[in-house]
């Protein structure tokens, strides 16, 4: 049966119905993530761009990494952070743009082996360290910039190239540790410093540095495990009674000196029987999960 005139005329204002309403229940939700891009955001906006009204562009906040235009070069929105994906292409819009001192690479960091596909992320352009007018050491100017952007009350700059001087800072202190004669201990100490502190380690009541000419007593030493770090461990064999007491690590560099201390508890077997959590300890036990009921660790 041929459709009538009217009929005709109308479909085509049908259709442009249905679709309007299919984009606008497409629309993502309301809110404050600036950084929502997905193809229903193409969905939306489509290909053209409309006429550029800069009053009618939302003003983004919190734009850790600054600010960049929109595909259509009119409103401000904010730029992609580093390790967020991003358009290798430059004229594509998809995921969005990375921001001041970022570039958009493919990150070539999965096990490929495995059919992991690299992803393009923003990476900083810089890796160098830097010392922020707040006395602070960023590892790279993409840091200091997500923080002046969190405090732009701050007004954080740059005061000049590589790490602030300051004196030793412990990042990871010993613990308290016990054990039973016969088994080892390990206490650990990581410092942060510019420049580089050394790390000695001693025992109340001893005037010597360990290990001293004791050879059940060792240490080592290595850089990191942050830049600008060195981490020291004190190894002590086949406890003895006698070892018992607290152990200090002490850093030090020209502009300072900081110390930390642990204590160290030796129970013999008949001893640990008797308080009743012989049952929880093991010699095999890992340190980050050997802690007693009391907190301390036990190795």
């Amino acid at each position: 049966m041929p459709r009538s005139p009217a009929a005709v005329s109308a479909l085509p204002l049908l259709l442009l119905l249905l679709r309007a309403l299919a984009l606008a229940s497409a629309r993502p939700p309301p809110g404050p993530d600036y950084l929502r891009r997905s193809w229903l955001r193409l969905l939306v906006e489509g290909e053209g761009c409309a006429p550029c009204r800069l009053e009618e562009c939302a003003a983004p906040r919190g734009c850790l990494a600054g600010r960049v235009r929109d595909a259509c070069g009119c409103c401000w929105e904010c730029a992609n952070l580093e390790g967020q994906l991003c358009d290798l292409d430059p004229s594509a819009h998809f995921y969005g743009r990375c921001g001041e001192q970022l570039e958009c690479r493919l990150d070539a960091g999965g096990d490929l082996s495995r059919g992991e596909v690299p992803e393009p992320l923003c990476a900083c352009r810089s890796q160098r360290a830097l010392c922020g007018s707040d006395g602070r050491t960023y590892a790279q100017i993409c840091r200091l910039q997500e923080a002046a952007g969190a405090q732009p009350d701050a007004n954080l700059t740059v005061a000049h190239p590589g790490p602030c001087e300051s004196e030793p800072q412990i990042v990871s202190q010993p613990r308290d540790v016990w054990n039973v004669t016969g088994q080892d201990v390990i206490f650990g100490c990581e410092v942060f410093a510019y420049p580089m502190a050394s790390i000695e380690w001693r025992k109340d009541g001893m005037d010597i540095q360990l290990p001293g000419d004791d050879p059940h007593i060792s240490v080592q030493f290595r850089g990191g495990p942050q830049r600008f770090e060195v981490t020291g461990w004190l190894q002590i064999q086949a406890l003895r009674p006698s070892d018992e007491g607290t152990y200090r690590c002490f850093a030090r560099n020209a502009l300072g000196q900081v110390e930390a201390p642990a204590s160290l508890t030796v129970l013999t077997p008949d001893q640990l029987n008797s308080t009743g959590i012989h049952r929880l300890w093991s010699p095999n036990v890992l340190p980050e999960e050997a802690e007693s009921e009391e907190g301390e660790d036990y190795y």
